[in-house]
């Protein structure tokens, strides 16, 4: 009997789980659903057990802060962004940027190669290394879903 309502509870989550990326997948472009899937391809390649994208785990990665080993300065996501991805933000140089919710801003997300340039580009200056393709993911499957 325990191991049947284990059984279930798991069904249910993972359930849940593609019925998120789904949702999220049905806002995007035809270009971005492609990169998605690479996003998807990749990520399997790392871990076979990755089922899909996980908003929560999108938003962890957009609120966490990380302490650089060459400028002893905390930064995150939120850094630039502010806390709340429907507010516009700032870059270190005061130039405004637009917010990152695709409900707010729904030219986010729609330009793959944009995409790709500043992940690239907040990956390697949050992070200190590129984002994993699981981490895009995460990171794109949260923005969709505010």
């Amino acid at each position: 009997m325990r191991k049947r309502f284990y059984v279930m509870i798991f069904s249910l989550g993972l359930i849940f789980l593609i019925a998120e990326v789904l949702y999220a997948a049905q806002n995007l472009n035809p270009q971005m659903k492609s990169l998605m899937d690479t996003f998807l391809t990749g990520a399997h390649k790392q871990d076979s057990g990755i089922k899909g994208f996980s908003a929560e785990d999108g938003r962890k990665l957009f609120n966490s802060k990380r302490m650089p080993s060459v400028k002893k300065e905390e930064r995150s996501c939120t850094t630039c962004h502010t806390a709340n991805p429907a507010n516009q933000g700032k870059t270190q140089v005061g130039k405004v940027i637009e917010p990152m919710a695709v409900s707010v801003n729904k030219e986010r997300f729609t330009d793959p190669k944009k995409v790709e340039k500043w992940f690239k580009r907040n990956c390697e200056w949050v992070l200190e290394r590129e984002c994993t393709p699981k981490e895009k993911g995460d990171f794109v499957t949260y923005m969709m879903s505010l």
